[in-house]
């Protein structure tokens, strides 16, 4: 497998395992629908976390949730509707962004609760 895909994997895992601390309920890794993906489904005070995770084995260029852009932004949207649509749910929902640098045996993860609220506007 190629390292930046090990290293995704890697970063996905260990979001997990910090979310569970903090008293997560995953409730899906890796979700798809049609062309959208969403990294980590889990619940939360009765709220519905739709994550996307980033990881990069360095900061040189900027922090990985930098890379969560507009486009990707609809995609996890997108996503989200069609998962909110599938399971009937009824629940509040949130955006986090969780943000991990891997770098010589040092690992920083941040969680970004509400990293971003999608406007109307801004879907079509």
């Amino acid at each position: 497998m190629a390292r930046h895909i090990d290293t995704g994997n890697n970063g996905e895992k260990l979001a997990v395992e910090m979310l569970v601390q903090k008293g997560y309920n995953i409730l899906h890794t890796n979700w798809r629908n049609e062309k959208s993906e969403v990294d980590i489904i889990a619940e939360h005070n009765n709220v519905i976390v739709f994550a996307e995770v980033k990881t990069r084995s360095t900061d040189y260029f900027g922090d990985p949730a930098e890379a969560v852009q507009k486009k990707k932004q609809k995609m996890l949207v997108k996503a989200a509707e069609a998962y909110i649509e599938i399971n009937n749910c009824e629940k509040e929902i949130r955006y986090d962004i969780i943000s991990i640098v891997m770098n010589a045996g040092e690992t920083k993860i941040e969680h970004i609760e509400d990293a971003f609220y999608p406007f109307a506007s801004e879907l079509d």
